[in-house]
């Protein structure tokens, strides 16, 4: 399931954002969001439920702005530590109400 929406969003990113280039008020732009949301959340239904909203808000009546998506951090019971920061695809901040996803730029 996973595959299918990554190669999707993949899809769109690659060839329908042609259409509204430039319209996302935030960033990562909606698309990306909904990718990391893919990507990082063990729950698929939160991840989309998630990317959803983001997408309603992506609007003018909402300011926009850096918006990185959150996740629980329950699910992490070690921390995995690598030599090399390029090894690193996603880091993961703890918040009070979750983890912030940030993607790694190496």
């Amino acid at each position: 399931m996973r595959k299918i929406l990554s190669e999707s969003l993949k899809f769109y990113q690659k060839y329908l954002t042609l259409l509204g280039f430039g319209s996302c008020r935030y960033y990562p732009t909606c698309s990306e969001y909904a990718k990391w949301q893919i990507q990082t959340n063990p729950n698929i239904i939160k991840a989309l439920f998630s990317s959803l909203l983001r997408i309603l808000r992506c609007n003018q009546f909402f300011n926009g702005g850096i918006d990185y998506p959150k996740i629980s951090c329950k699910h992490f019971s070690a921390i995995q530590v690598s030599n090399r920061v390029s090894n690193i695809k996603f880091w993961y901040v703890p918040e009070s109400d979750g983890c912030k996803v940030i993607k790694n730029i190496y």
